[in-house]
């Protein structure tokens, strides 16, 4: 070893030593602070920063968190939307507009609401050992506009509601006592992000007033890291390091930066070669130098697999003895695009992703510390999830950190939806606005391995395709570290033809208006994209609330909402089924997650979905479009296994033309692959056919080649006879990777071609006619398909999807039913396998058919098939009803079921079930009524008619209304 390469290994070995002392000092800010509400915005005038302000309260934290501000009344200017005006109406609700009993239905309620400026203000004192250091004050999130004085002097003004508010405060700090005044500012002001913003809405986390998070002084050497950035390079094993180095001292200053990086998150520990940067800075000045780290053959990847960390630490040391030091967390890894694929790290990555909407219930805020996020995100993963949009807002850093280390993919957005007021692309100051945020947010968390993919915000209004296209310029020239698109759309907005990637709708969804199959994909709708498509906000398929949720609500939001509906219910008579509504609903929901997923994995080149969501969104009308609630958890109805067998990074799948079939048929099913793994998959392919009681029927292999990663891979086929099947039977084809967890499996339906006479005396009748009436007064039994005949109920439309999203938010847009509630333990079913919920051999019976009104109906009548309304409604509902009508007893019907459906073999099983029933000693109905009050469905109209007073609408709702230039 030579003498100047030993001086350089004891100078690099002294240099770590010292700067591991060289930790900045910092003084918490957390705790109490004296408080003051400025409703009318008079503080900075008449210099509130003077006085000594006389209330206190808690920080971090929020006003509604610290119980300050408005109680909530009709008249509370909510920050959002409303497009069902029907609640301030509605007779039936005035009971919830009393003060003291306000529920409000769109979204849930805060413990108080303040839109305004408030006044922070606390003493500290600054040691001696302070003196000729540079001073920040960090607040880590403000909403959203913040001025600060020390003593009676402004430092300066922030507004960001995706980074930290920082604030040079070193001339205005010196040793001794000193008082720190803040006023935020929540009003929406010339900086539009626009109302239903999920950075802002009080659909989401609300528009609170406070500040979250880290506060604290920070005290740190003259000279200072302004900013620290880490690029990758795979292919070399390198990294490249940008360090823009800030001079506050009156004088130039020279050193010397260290840069080493070691992993810390692996079962193998590996540390890349140190470098040693000289640097220069001109007094006052700053300026950017730049290095490059080796890894070696050791180096550790990042991806959904392996995520693989490394923290950089660089330290400071100048020639006149200033000591700093700056530590990075990021991972190598390269997220790129070539053709129609995202590609990590160089092998194709399918996005099954979520959104996060700022869904916090308990404190109204996002959460601040890792091991939340970590918690919401292995969540995410259970459910077999690799990737989480953010709907128009940036989540804080532990969000980017907590992503990191579980392995998520993340696309953060600039914190607005610049439409319903803002526009872009027209010049005001949203226009600037979304750069300054986006460049705050790539400065802040721009090093973070699950930080790849990067949009301007959600569905704006303006001229889109001019601003945004020189957006994606801007981002793709100064930052290769993720990939580009201008907004998350909907499918009828313009296209930006230069975003790296598509996040759109209109290629998504279930063509349940014809019969259900598996076979078609989505191929023709992503033809005319060549670059990345991902599903805008795939699902909203609706489930019943869940009112054993509303004693969660135990901070600052309360389910006033899920209160209101559930008193509804109760006085509508149907309290007690409100578990049973849920069970159903969340079934048929997930039967409709399960294809829409699935088509998506049948679809070669579709590169990613965005669920909407989940999660329920507590806004909008109450969207409870979630299998999990708002905190995350299952609501009992399907398991992070069970949605994981459709939604996961291998998953079988099957083609099937149709899920009912008689036994003079055959069974055929192609089964496919949906591959995204970490390695090639090797292992075969096993399938099953078996009974409900789980007897096997057939079964098979397939040894397919080395499969690579894929959508809708073929594997093999199933064909053979069901003349065996003598019976209805449901019966259940499993498939399987062999020696793995990959499972899943579907439902079909098996029925024969020739049904048995029934002997029976049945009346059936399309109309109560004089003879039905002679039938039931002689004590005999009557079958009424009133199928196209009903009055009371012609208004609910009803089809096999459930509700979407909501019935609020959509005006009451078809479909207003969320499934069905069938008493499947009835001997009624004892030909005709059926579940207390929806499933696919109701398809044929349900689509096209009205439902029934039972508003006039006794206390506790309960339908055998019983459609579950919207829960704004609560409007008691029947599809097939029995009942005792004087001597007799009756079984109507407004679905179209007869022995001569030929054509729909389920429509024609399920009516052979129920002649069978009314032919047998167990037809006993528990409830007798009037042959007038059956009677009055076909003849006299609800006497409830739903009017939303309001006349905007959603854009979705408006024809062209996304195409709007200015």
């Amino acid at each position: 070893m030579n003498i100047k390469h030993a001086i350089n290994s004891f100078l690099f070995a002294l240099l770590l030593v010292i700067t591991g002392n060289a930790k900045s000092q910092q003084i918490s800010l957390a705790g109490q602070w004296r408080f003051a509400v400025d409703a009318g915005d008079n503080g900075a005038a008449e210099k509130w920063y003077t006085k000594k302000l006389t209330d206190v309260i808690m920080l971090p934290g929020s006003m509604a968190e610290n119980r300050k501000g408005d109680d909530i009344t009709l008249e509370t200017k909510w920050t959002g939307t409303i497009y069902d005006s029907s609640f301030y109406f509605n007779p039936r609700l005035a009971n919830y507009r009393k003060p003291g009993n306000i529920h409000i239905p769109f979204w849930l309620t805060p413990a108080k609401h303040y839109v305004g400026v408030a006044w922070y203000q606390k003493e500290i004192e600054i040691p001696v050992n302070w003196n000729s250091k540079r001073i920040s004050l960090f607040l880590e999130r403000c909403h959203i506009e913040t001025r600060v004085w020390i003593d009676d002097k402004e430092t300066g003004k922030n507004n960001s509601l995706v980074a930290p508010h920082e604030f040079d405060v070193t001339k205005f700090l010196t040793p001794g006592k000193h008082r720190i005044t803040i006023s935020v500012d929540n009003r929406i002001k010339a900086i539009n992000v626009g109302p239903d913003s999920h950075s802002i809405a009080d659909h989401t986390q609300g528009n609170w007033n406070g500040i979250i998070g880290k506060m604290y002084l920070k005290a740190e050497a003259l000279v200072s890291f302004n900013d620290v950035q880490v690029y990758p390079d795979l292919k070399s094993r390198s990294a490249k390091v940008r360090l823009q180095l800030q001079n506050n001292t009156e004088q130039s200053q020279s050193g010397t930066v260290l840069l080493s990086a070691k992993s810390f998150n692996s079962k193998l520990i590996h540390t890349a070669k140190a470098v040693k940067i000289s640097f220069t800075l001109p007094a006052g000045d700053t300026a950017t130098v730049e290095a490059t780290i080796q890894f070696g053959k050791g180096m550790l990847t990042w991806d959904e697999f392996s995520p693989n960390l490394y923290n950089l630490t660089a330290s400071l040391v100048t020639n006149a003895g200033l000591i700093n030091n700056k530590e990075v967390q990021f991972g190598m890894r390269e997220f790129t695009i070539k053709g129609r694929e995202f590609l990590i790290n160089g092998r194709p990555v399918f996005l099954r992703g979520t959104l996060s909407n700022c869904e916090f219930p308990l404190t109204g805020y996002p959460a601040m510390n890792t091991e939340a996020w970590e918690k919401i995100f292995r969540k995410m993963k259970s459910y077999g999830l690799n990737h989480v949009r953010f709907h128009s807002w940036c989540p804080p850093e532990a969000a980017f950190a907590a992503a990191d280390k579980v392995g998520l993919y993340l696309q953060p957005e600039g914190p607005s939806w610049p439409n319903h007021g803002p526009k872009i692309g027209l010049g005001q100051p949203i226009d600037q606005y979304l750069y300054d945020e986006t460049n705050r947010i790539v400065k802040q968390y721009g090093n973070y391995a699950s930080f790849t993919m990067l949009s301007a915000g959600n569905e704006p209004a303006g001229k889109q395709v001019e601003y945004l296209s020189a957006f994606v310029d801007y981002w793709k020239a100064k930052d290769n570290r993720r990939v580009y698109t201008g907004m998350s759309v909907g499918g009828s907005w313009p296209v930006v033809p230069n975003a790296e990637f598509q996040v759109r709708g209109g290629v998504r969804g279930l063509t349940w208006n014809k019969r259900p199959e598996t076979i078609s994909d989505f191929s023709d709708g992503i033809s005319k994209f060549y670059v990345p498509f991902v599903a805008h906000e795939m699902g909203q398929w609706c489930a019943f609330p869940n009112f054993n949720e509303i004693k969660k609500y135990t901070g600052v939001y309360k389910a006033k909402n899920l209160e209101l509906f559930q008193s509804d219910l109760t006085d509508r008579g149907m309290g007690e089924q409100a578990k049973d509504f849920l069970m159903a609903s969340g079934k048929l929901q997930v039967l409709c997650y399960k294809h829409e997923i699935e088509k998506v994995l049948r679809t070669p080149s579709y590169s990613g979905f965005q669920l909407l969501g989940l999660q329920d969104f507590p806004g909008q009308g109450t969207a409870l479009v979630g299998v999990l609630n708002v905190f995350w958890e299952e609501k009992g109805y399907i398991s992070a296994k069970e949605f994981s067998s459709f939604c996961n990074s291998t998953v079988p799948l099957a083609t099937m033309s149709k899920f009912v079939l008689t036994n003079e048929e055959n069974f055929e099913a192609g089964i496919l692959i949906s591959h995204a793994g970490a390695v090639p998959l090797k292992a075969g392919i096993k399938w099953r056919i078996k009974t409900e009681k789980g007897k096997p029927v057939k079964e098979g292999a397939f040894q397919p080649a080395v499969i690579t990663n894929g959508n809708g891979i073929p594997v093999g086929q199933i064909k053979f006879s069901l003349s065996e099947i003598k019976q209805a039977s449901k019966l259940t084809l499993e498939v399987w990777v062999d020696g793995t967890s990959y499972r899943n499996d579907w439902n079909f339906w098996v029925y024969p071609a020739e049904l048995p006479k029934v002997n029976s005396d049945v009346y059936y009748t399309t109309v109560l006619d004089e003879k039905a009436k002679a039938v039931l007064n002689n004590g005999g039994n009557v079958f009424l398909n009133a199928a196209g005949k009903v009055v009371k109920g012609k208004e609910v439309a009803m089809q096999f999807t459930p509700v979407f999203w909501n019935t609020s938010w959509f005006k009451m847009r078809p479909p207003h039913v969320t499934g069905m509630l069938i008493q499947h333990a009835s001997a009624a079913f004892a030909d005709f396998p059926t579940n207390y919920y929806s499933d696919l051999q109701w398809w044929e019976i349900v689509t096209g058919s009205q439902v029934m009104i039972l508003e006039d109906f006794p206390a506790g009548f309960q339908p055998l098939v019983q459609p579950i309304d919207t829960w704004f409604v609560n409007r008691r509902l029947a599809l097939i009803f029995e009942a005792r009508v004087g001597k007799g007893k009756i079984i109507v019907s407004s679905a179209d079921l007869s022995a001569e459906t030929n054509d729909r073999p389920a429509a024609r099983q399920l009516y052979y079930s129920l002649v069978r029933y009314m032919t047998s000693a167990k037809f006993n109905p528990v409830n007798s009524i009037s042959l007038e009050l059956i009677n009055d469905i076909f003849k006299t109209p609800s006497r409830e008619q739903v009017n939303m007073y309001t006349k905007e609408s959603p854009d979705e709702l408006k024809p062209n209304s996304n195409q709007q230039k200015n």
